[in-house]
């Protein structure tokens, strides 16, 4: 059995019922009736909260695993670089500015492929 209840709303909430209730080819009344019923019912706020935090446990455990990631990049390239270093004997001071010239030149064509890398879909892990 249904009761009957009256209430005032505004101009603006009135014309959206409206509007609503025929986009949906339903009364206004099935329309404030399920909004009741949503608002109401504690278990919408409830599977709401347990959604977005099971969503939030997710994003969180991919940002570990992210920055285990950038940690191990940076620690393999550290490392290389040391190895890299402590292995190539130093250049006698007559080949120092040649070696000088085709290091910059290694560099850019080296920053260049990077960039190239970094805008295409090929990368070296995937």
């Amino acid at each position: 059995m249904k009761s009957k209840h009256t209430f005032r709303l505004s101009s603006d909430v009135a014309s959206q019922l409206a509007e609503l209730a025929i986009r949906r080819r339903v009364s206004q009344a099935e329309v404030v009736e399920a909004a009741l019923v949503s608002f109401m019912s504690p278990d919408d706020s409830e599977r709401m909260e347990a959604a977005l935090s099971r969503r939030i446990d997710r994003i969180f455990r991919r940002l570990e695993q992210l920055d285990q990631n950038v940690e191990l990049g940076n620690e393999a390239l550290g490392l290389f670089v040391r190895f890299w270093l402590t292995a190539n004997p130093p250049l006698p001071d007559s080949l120092g500015a040649a070696a000088q010239s085709q290091g910059k030149e290694r560099f850019e064509a080296f920053v260049q492929a990077l960039a190239r890398r970094m805008e295409g879909t090929e990368r070296m892990g995937g």
